[in-house]
């Protein structure tokens, strides 16, 4: 029987007062140990105890959460996370515990052995993708803090300003390759969950890892932790972050300019990949690094390509030419930074068809009040240019916050797209909408994240708007089976078909910045690898198991936009001009053998 936290407490406390007991403060240890070495040694590694002036001592600074905690709170931590877990999964399905359980096992595979870890992954990236990332990275972000045995990664927050730039040098790899950062403020389609935000960069760039084959010695996950708005964990006395509001305005920009700079000062060629940022500060920051330092906005610019590929394989799937993708009826349900980011993706891909932008609208864009019409007050000018207004491409009786049933009855898109964040939203009453669509093959992508804020399911798909349906999610689902011998396939329109290449290939060229041209060439390259058979399937995206083939090409495309664009550098020895040199096939062959693979090496003794 656990012995109370309050009694324990109380004990200790009269072990302390008493003058009669022969208690002794605890013996100083000196260690010949700094940062990362402390924290890997299981004997003097105290976890989130240390307090600021040993963290500053010993290096330790940014390489922990914020929140210092006493012995009596970590124990206490411990054992509530662990029943408070627990009790929380017994209400959820099999599956969920199952994939809980599975992160739990590979979390451990992974502080003990990283070498096996990432070979098992890379072997089992179909069966272990979803397990390191979406869909249970979200349930482990939400419980990150319960969660939490080994640090991983590191920590700026509101309170180092005018410290980051000796912080960067706490992290023990001479050189890191690249970097996914997050501030938590919306994470997923689960919203601001501040400093437990982590686990997204930590399972990003596993599979960077894994598909893109960067060694896992030169990467780093970064939680910027400028608060929270989440009053859920403001109260949460697990809660391992800053408890205070996030800060906003001039003071937030001026933390993200100091760690940015940190960066450059230590790694001047890392690729700095931006993940679930709330929308505002998403493109502020995007357009304020992005022709200063090599980085881009995953849910801005990744998801939009993805998207585009599986937009254009929709249009071959429905039986017609890519050049008629400019008259693709397209609803869009969300207007978030994801949202926008494929808008903006997809008018670019119709101006490169000769469409000229005045006076054409492919898209019926929808937000939490409904349609967006150039009627709304406040308009926001991201998605101004995407607003309904009037003429003769404009449906009658089409109103300012027209619901998304009526939208899709009147309009009869070709393509139902949500980035919503909203599971469900794509209700019985919407697909069946959707079976009148114009198209004979409907498309309907469910493309938030995790799982449960999926918009719809394949099932739902398949049985309400027909077995010709085309269906596309974030989240991994299972194909269904229609009978007589009939496949209706749940593609994942997932962001690690893109992200990963789009890094390497930054990487490799040695580039500048990253331009639209290279992520445009990424994408591209993505929607031409699927074949002219499996896109009449019904298949818009390859198959998980294939990935570092997939990265292999795409990052070759991106390096060659890179020498394209005069904004390649080089890399490791070979310069502009080699790289140049090299046929399609070479830079393929060039990308390929420049990915880390798992195995042992032998290991000598300096003594």
């Amino acid at each position: 029987m656990w012995r109370s936290a309050a009694r324990r407490s109380s004990l200790f406390r009269r072990l302390l007062s008493s003058s009669s007991s022969s208690y002794a403060p605890p013996a100083v240890y000196i260690v010949n140990k700094r940062g990362n070495d402390i924290l890997n040694d299981p004997w003097y590694n105290k976890d989130t105890a240390f307090p600021m002036t040993e963290r500053d001592r010993l290096g330790l600074r940014g390489l922990l959460p914020p929140r210092v905690t006493c012995f009596e709170e970590q124990y206490e931590r411990f054992i509530n996370s662990y029943r408070t877990l627990e009790n929380n999964m017994q209400g959820e399905p099999d599956s969920t515990r199952v994939a809980l359980a599975k992160w739990k096992d590979l979390n451990r595979l992974h502080s003990r052995n990283e070498t096996l870890y990432y070979r098992v992954l890379i072997d089992n990236i179909e069966e272990f993708a979803p397990i390191v990332y979406t869909p249970t990275v979200g349930l482990v972000c939400e419980n990150y803090s319960g969660l939490f045995r080994r640090s991983r990664g590191m920590y700026f927050t509101a309170k180092d300003k005018g410290e980051m730039m000796s912080m960067i040098y706490n992290w023990p790899a001479d050189k890191v390759d690249m970097i996914v950062v997050t501030d938590g403020s919306r994470i997923l389609g689960l919203g601001d969950l501040g400093v437990q935000g982590v686990g997204i960069p930590i399972g990003k760039l596993d599979l960077y890892v894994a598909a893109a084959g960067i060694n896992p010695q030169k990467v780093l996950p970064v939680i910027l932790d400028v608060g929270t708005n989440n009053e859920k964990l403001l109260e949460d006395k697990l809660y391992l972050g800053l408890r205070q509001p996030r800060l906003e305005g001039e003071e937030y920009l001026a933390i993200i300019d100091e760690f940015m700079e940190a960066v450059r000062a230590r790694w001047p060629k890392a690729v700095v990949q931006f993940e679930d940022f709330q929308m505002k500060w998403a493109f502020e920051t995007l357009e304020r690094y992005r022709n200063r330092f090599c980085m881009f906005n995953d849910d801005i610019q990744g998801t939009a390509g993805v998207a585009l590929a599986g937009l254009l394989g929709a249009v071959r799937a429905q039986g017609r030419p890519l050049h008629d993708f400019p008259n693709q009826k397209i609803v869009v349900v969300g207007a978030g930074s994801a949202g926008i980011g494929v808008l903006n993706k997809a008018k670019k891909a119709t101006l490169k068809m000769g469409i000229t932008e005045e006076g054409h609208n492919q898209f019926w864009v929808l937000d939490k009040d409904g349609l967006i019409t150039k009627a709304r007050e406040g308009l926001d000018p991201a998605v101004a240019s995407f607003a309904r207004g009037s003429g003769p491409n404009e449906i009658p009786d089409l109103h300012e916050g027209a619901s998304l049933v009526e939208v899709v009855k009147k309009v009869k898109p070709h393509v139902l797209l949500g980035l919503s964040g909203v599971g469900g939203i794509f209700n019985e009453e919407v697909l069946k909408a959707m079976k009148e669509s114009d198209s004979p093959r409907p498309a309907v992508f469910a493309m938030s994240n995790p799982t449960t804020k999926a918009e719809c399911t394949p099932d739902d798909v398949f049985k309400h708007v027909g077995e010709n349906a085309i269906f596309a999610s974030g989240s991994p689902f299972s194909n269904v089976s229609l009978g007589n011998g009939k496949t209706g396939y749940a593609n994942q329109a997932n962001n690690m078909y893109l992200f990963p290449g789009i890094g390497l290939g930054a990487l490799l060229s040695g580039a500048r910045n990253i331009s639209v041209g290279m992520l445009e060439a990424g994408a591209e390259c993505l929607a031409s690898y699927i074949t002219d058979d499996e896109i009449k399937k019904g298949i818009l995206f390859p198959p998980v198991s294939s990935i570092r083939h997939i990265t292999a090409q795409v990052g070759a495309a991106v390096l060659r936009a890179a020498i394209a664009e005069d904004l390649a550098e080089g890399c490791d020895g070979v310069g502009p001009k080699e790289l140049s040199t090299m046929s399609e096939l070479e830079t393929v062959d060039y990308v390929t053998q420049k990915m880390w693979y798992p195995v042992y090496h032998p290991l000598v003794s300096k003594k």
